[in-house]
């Protein structure tokens, strides 16, 4: 999913008005548009310790479970990580995504 395929009106649901999450979706369909959102906002090619990977993600959200956000953006492929989770990279697939 690329981020001219994003819903606005579907994603502004789980947003507060600085386009910051605010709720995890509990539907499957939303929860997918939800991280291809957070993978196209502050995460760039750059290659990023677990800490710095952490503070990216909680500029984009409010509730504070930064890592539940981590751990659905590597499981579906939007992150990858060296196996012992010290470093994390946008993977090449999500790269063309437009970053703002």
């Amino acid at each position: 999913m690329n981020v001219s395929q994003l819903s606005p009106i579907r994603l502004k649901r789980f947003l507060d008005t600085q386009a910051r999450l605010v709720v995890w979706p509990s539907r499957h369909k939303d929860k997918i548009l939800v991280r291809a959102y957070l993978a196209t906002h502050g995460i760039t090619g750059y290659q990023y310790t677990e800490k710095e990977i952490n503070q990216v993600l909680n500029q984009w959200h409010t509730f504070g479970d930064w890592a539940l956000l981590r751990r659905y953006l590597v499981d579906y492929g939007f992150l990858q990580r060296t196996s012992d989770g010290r470093t994390y990279w946008k993977p090449m697939s999500h790269a063309g995504a437009s970053e703002q």
